[in-house]
């Protein structure tokens, strides 16, 4: 039997692992994003989609405080990207919002994030189409506004794990 062709990490592989959740309001989404932290570790790439508005930086912020990182966690669509050091012994996290970049990688070289990523927790909002060259392991976050909701609270998240890191990982268990 023939070995399959090995793929570039910019195509579109099927992930591994994926999880739907229901969130209910920002601190939910918060609370999410803390959860989500003690699932990562130093190299890990996320990626968050979704609509303006939809909890985008709510999420990162929850993965600062999990991750116990400096600063306060708030969007970097002015500056691009953001380093919060770690107050302990855990990663950076690197949040980086690509909104306002075009499309591909060669307009994020100038970021750095292949020398950021093997010892930071990178996070890039709009990242979908842009960084998936960094690396095959990685975690796609979308966020959806739900249909018919009049509260504007209620979002869906789908967590995706693409790669033999995130084959590993229970997205659903501290979740």
């Amino acid at each position: 039997m023939e070995a399959p062709a090995p793929h570039s990490p910019a195509e579109a592989p099927t992930p591994g692992v994926t999880v739907e959740l229901t969130v209910t309001s920002p601190e939910q989404m918060q609370e999410l994003g803390r959860r989500l932290a003690k699932l990562l570790r130093a190299g890990d790439l996320v990626l968050l989609n979704g609509e303006l508005g939809a909890g985008k930086t709510t999420l990162t912020r929850g993965l600062g405080e999990g991750l116990g990182v400096r600063g306060a966690v708030t969007s970097p669509t002015f500056v691009i990207a953001r380093v919060h050091p770690s107050l302990g012994d855990g990663p950076p996290l690197v949040h980086v919002d690509a909104y306002r970049l075009g499309g591909g990688l060669e307009e994020m070289e100038d970021l750095d994030l292949d020398v950021s990523l093997p010892e930071s927790v990178v996070v890039v909002e709009w990242g979908e189409g842009k960084v998936e060259e960094l690396t095959e392991d990685r975690l796609h976050v979308t966020i959806h506004r739900a249909v018919g909701d009049t509260t504007d609270e209620v979002r869906h998240v789908t967590l995706a794990g693409f790669g033999e890191r995130w084959a590993q990982v229970d997205l659903g268990a501290p979740l």
